[in-house]
């Protein structure tokens, strides 16, 4: 398989209608918003240029009306506004946790809904986005991956929440204001619903969206696309997009991540890590994270600290450790506190980073590995009912 091959997934997704209508120019790259306008009637020696103002309201700005764009004539804002909209998800709920991380479910085309997470941190915020709808993974620790994948997030949809993330913290600067270097949403991390590899050329549009200088402007060192470990991408990502690598490891032997990760039974843990040693942009101001969810009884033993620190021996990273998230009917329970400490402690001492992430948002199911549409979650809420009545 050639590195640019697509990769298959183990299930089908249900394929989506393209809208009629205006075209949505959110999530198009320049390269597409140029050929759009071309083809609506603009001079082609005039697109680029119409193509960086265009661009600089939607992104800089945050402007949805073509009405505001104020150094584009009157009768070229009436085509655009004939021929093209400037739509982002719909909020359809939006949660906060008693520690300030926000949820938003928001609805997308055909009436599908994801969710996002707000992250405040002193000095940062981070936002955490979704790729698909559902997820074909199956991870058995992890609340989204019971929802079936629905199907792929389109760009659009993707730094859409983004955007309407900046909404919500009225974040977009005043046209002319002086740069603020202090940013609410400072980071991206790609950990949300989905498999972001499994949606690879969405995910890498949008994410050049946001890293544009002429726009959202956020570093690409502040961007992180966590994967479970579709090995094909992984060099790609670097070569592509340009941003930080997490891998979503969970066990330190392919009997249990073939159990806790299934993706495994494709690219085991030799093989993965194999292609984490050649990553193109791993280096030690890049290094990999590892997640790691601790498991009471699972993948929590100090024999299994140390395989983790042998398997990773001489690779550039960190390795987050993570509370278990519990969600109702969950298989597994939380590593107690004194044996995390312990796990943590003999990867330090090994060389390594070996931070405790500290759940966030969990009393409004928005912490790692609980996010799942309230639609399935209130649809396997009624088949559990029905179930537990004998229906």
């Amino acid at each position: 398989m050639t590195a640019t091959a697509p990769i298959t997934q183990d299930v089908m997704t249900i394929p989506r209608k393209v809208p009629e209508g205006p075209t949505n120019l959110v999530g198009l790259t320049r390269d597409g918003m140029r050929a759009a306008l071309i083809e609506s009637g603009t001079p082609e020696k005039q697109a680029k240029m119409r193509v960086g103002q265009i661009w600089q309201w939607i992104y800089q700005w945050g402007k949805r009306d073509f009405a505001e764009m104020t150094n584009l004539s009157k009768a070229f804002r009436a085509e655009l506004a004939e021929k093209f909209v400037i739509e982002v998800p719909e909020v359809v709920t939006r949660q906060v946790s008693e520690d300030g991380t926000r949820k938003y479910l928001v609805k997308i085309a055909g009436g599908h809904e994801v969710e996002v997470v707000y992250i405040p941190e002193e000095g940062r915020g981070t936002l955490c986005l979704s790729s698909q709808v559902g997820c074909t993974l199956t991870c058995s620790f992890c609340h989204t991956g019971t929802q079936k994948l629905v199907r792929n997030l389109t760009a659009g949809e993707i730094i859409g929440q983004v955007m309407i993330a900046r909404d919500d913290l009225d974040e977009w600067p005043e046209q002319g204001a002086p740069k603020d270097e202090t940013r609410l949403l400072s980071n991206i991390v790609l950990m949300g619903m989905g498999e972001p590899l499994y949606n690879f050329e969405n995910v890498r549009d949008a994410m050049k969206i946001a890293m544009d200088p002429e726009g959202i402007q956020l570093s690409r060192r502040r961007i992180t696309l966590s994967t479970s470990g579709v090995v094909p991408e992984i060099a790609r990502t670097a070569e592509e997009i340009g941003c930080q690598l997490a891998i979503s490891f969970h066990a330190t032997t392919d009997e249990v991540r073939d159990k806790l990760v299934p993706i495994n039974k494709r690219w085991n843990i030799a093989v993965l890590v194999e292609a984490l040693r050649a990553y193109p942009r791993v280096s030690n101001s890049e290094r990999i994270t590892f997640e790691y969810v601790m498991l009471e009884g699972v993948n929590d033993s100090e024999e299994d600290a140390h395989r983790l620190v042998k398997l990773i021996e001489g690779i550039p990273a960190k390795i987050n450790l993570i509370p278990f998230n519990e969600w109702p009917g969950a298989p597994y329970k939380r590593s107690s506190g004194n044996r995390i400490h312990r796990f943590a402690d003999i990867i330090y001492k090994a060389g390594y980073a070996s931070p405790i992430r500290k759940p966030r948002g969990e009393d409004i199911m928005a912490a790692c590995g609980q996010l799942k549409s309230a639609t399935e979650r209130a649809r396997k809420s009624r088949k559990q009912i029905e179930a537990d009545a004998g229906l």
